[in-house]
């Protein structure tokens, strides 16, 4: 993955969908109304009815038009979700000239029934575009979630985007679908890691495409309201999203963004080891006391680690804590006092 197109897959950060039908869009972005807006989803599948895709379009376009007239250079990353393949060449055709601030396209129900036809879709507008339009398949379809297609069906996926992995920014994970599957939801006192059969779902996905594409974790559907239960809840899923591997959130509410905002900084420590680790300077050991004194760490096990916790405390930035310092033996190390 190039440089500027790994930064630009991290910078997805909370993904705020917005069916396409919703009025008055341009004017809050344009205008920065909504705090910690990284990227904006608008939803021309689930969030709209079948009645009504056709306005559904219209107002997307007027949308674009008004975004292209406005354009700023702060603008979060805009994203399309269609239908299908064919609706995503209709889709391009109709927005015209405002297509050039369009960051790519999300395509839902992703899998090895379509994957050619989307992706030769996504191929063909990339043919005559300016500028790179990406893709963000949504794994979340039955093929996916059934134990005993799982394996050969993420094999094939991961094939099929890894041939068109310079158009692929993120891959995204669909938990309210797989677990409408099996009828399941959790509350917002639970977390989508205690339900077993969606956890394992999510673990073979991460262990399948996270070693080559930024996978983003499925969406926390409490927001909003007076109390903070639903905050709490948020918290503890977004930390284990963290541990495993995801990064980033679809979020449904503006809300939910300051939260997945903060999830994706990281410590003093973790940016100090990691920048450490990046610009190695022994000559002879490949292992070293990291910054807080207490952890080593390894060049050859945490590089890759380093490479993200350097992307994410750029983008997101540090959380800087008070550093106090701790004699032990001859050698002073630091620690972070909480």
């Amino acid at each position: 993955m190039n440089q500027e197109k790994n930064n630009l897959a991290y910078h997805v950060g909370g993904l705020l969908y917005m069916p396409a039908v919703q009025q008055g869009i341009a004017d809050k972005i344009i205008h920065k109304t909504i705090p910690y807006l990284t990227s904006v989803a608008f939803c021309l599948e689930d969030s709209v009815l079948d009645s009504a895709l056709s306005e559904a379009e219209q107002i997307l376009c007027c949308t674009f038009e008004d975004l292209f007239a406005g354009q700023r250079a702060d603008f979060p990353l805009l994203f399309i979700r269609v239908r299908s393949a064919e609706h995503l060449l209709h889709i391009w055709n109709l927005l015209g000239q405002s297509r050039e601030i369009l960051t790519g396209f999300i395509l839902p129900k992703f899998d090895s029934s379509n994957a050619d036809a989307w992706l030769s879709a996504l191929q063909n507008i990339n043919s005559e575009s300016d500028h790179t339009v990406y893709a963000m398949p949504i794994l979340e379809s039955r093929a996916i979630a059934d134990l005993s297609t799982r394996q050969q069906e993420l094999s094939l996926i991961h094939k099929a985007l890894m041939q068109n992995s310079d158009l692929i920014l993120n891959v995204r994970t669909g938990g309210n679908d797989f677990c409408n599957l099996y009828g399941l939801r959790r509350s917002q006192e639970e977390n989508i890691y205690q339900i077993a059969m969606i956890r394992d779902i999510l673990a073979d996905i991460l262990n399948c495409f996270s070693g080559d594409f930024i996978v983003s974790a499925p969406v926390w559907e409490y927001f909003g309201t007076q109390d903070t239960l639903w905050m709490q809840g948020m918290k503890k899923e977004l930390a284990l999203d963290r541990l495993n591997g995801f990064i980033g959130k679809t979020a449904i509410h503006p809300t939910q963004l300051p939260l997945i905002w903060e999830s994706l900084k990281v410590s003093e420590e973790d940016y100090r080891d990691a920048c450490r680790i990046l610009n190695w300077n022994e000559s002879q050991k490949a292992v070293q006391k990291g910054f807080g004194g207490s952890r080593m760490n390894e060049l050859k096990c945490h590089g890759k680690w380093a490479e993200r916790i350097k992307i994410l405390g750029d983008l997101y930035g540090v959380n800087h804590e008070k550093i106090k310092p701790v004699v032990s033996g001859e050698s002073q190390y630091y620690y972070s006092a909480k």
